[in-house]
């Protein structure tokens, strides 16, 4: 039965990920999922990658792929040109090497977690640095509900002097901190993506973290705890799609059965022109005026 809604669904998935490349920022980050495999004695682990559109573009597709190469996300991200918001794993690098039009965005929220995990064990070193993340963080606080052009001034206004003190910071410790010990991570993996950290200076419509990506993956980690596996890879390309709709429908405050019930009667007779008009947030708006 999944199966075969999610063929049904499949040009609405593809319609949606036209609209997701339309975003002038994408977020993505990737989480394990179990997935059973008849060759094996014991569930291989496969991964979901949630990509997630701008506040203009509010969809939420997943994509499941049978290991954590890079082949998945270079495939599905291939016609897109952006701003790519992601942690440092390694995969993402080539895209940002290459002319492939992509310009990386870091996550304040995962370089953050570095000076939190080393700070039990060196408090005098990790706490200057958290607190001045911490102000970081009080000006987005701050900048809730302002344009882009609004936000980008504060930002330039109090953040850029924060990160030009904490970047000297981290560049005095540096030599003081073992290289293999949790403070040397923290400080080495700042610096490593100084400049995708710093991005968010640069454009008001860019967050300072990938948070919006992470409650995509949430969901997929609450959901593991009720379905444990995948049956195949089929499955898993089958829960993507229908992943996908749910949590595209919950972005947009959209009840997800009544999206599928009405969708689903009448999406074979649908104009394939107009399929758009079927997606989560177009159809609330419909819905709305009908």
């Amino acid at each position: 039965m999944g199966s075969t809604i999610a063929e049904l669904l499949d040009p609405l998935y593809r319609a949606g990920k036209k609209v997701l490349f339309e975003s002038k920022v994408i977020g993505t980050d990737d989480t394990g999922v179990k997935v059973l495999d008849p060759k094996l004695r014991f569930a291989r682990t496969g991964r979901i990658w949630p990509y997630v559109g701008d506040g203009e573009h509010p969809v939420i597709l997943y994509d499941y792929t049978p290991t954590r190469g890079r082949d998945g996300p270079v495939k599905f991200l291939e016609e897109y040109r952006g701003y790519l918001q992601a942690d440092a794993y390694s995969v993402y690098d080539a895209f940002f090497k290459a002319a492939r039009g992509l310009t990386e965005v870091g996550c304040w929220m995962h370089a953050r977690r570095y000076f939190i995990k080393a700070l039990d064990s060196d408090q005098q070193r990790m706490g200057p640095a958290l607190y001045l993340i911490g102000r970081l963080y009080s000006v987005e606080e701050r900048a809730k509900g302002l344009t882009a052009e609004e936000r980008l001034e504060l930002r330039r206004q109090l953040s850029a002097p924060v990160m030009e003190k904490l970047h000297r910071y981290l560049l005095e410790i540096r030599e003081d901190v073992l290289p293999k010990s949790p403070s040397g991570a923290a400080v080495r993996y700042t610096l490593n993506q100084w400049v995708a950290l710093t991005r968010f200076l640069e454009d008001g419509d860019l967050e300072i973290d990938n948070g919006a990506t992470e409650r995509a993956n949430r969901d997929i980690a609450i959901g593991r705890g009720n379905w444990t596996f995948f049956g195949s890879d089929n499955g898993g390309d089958t829960a993507a799609v229908l992943l996908s709709f749910i949590a595209t429908c919950k972005r947009n405050a959209v009840e997800p059965f009544a999206w599928f019930r009405d969708v689903l009667s009448r999406i074979a007779t649908h104009p394939i022109n107009r399929i758009e008009e079927l997606l989560p947030h177009r159809w609330k708006a419909v819905a709305a005026s009908a």
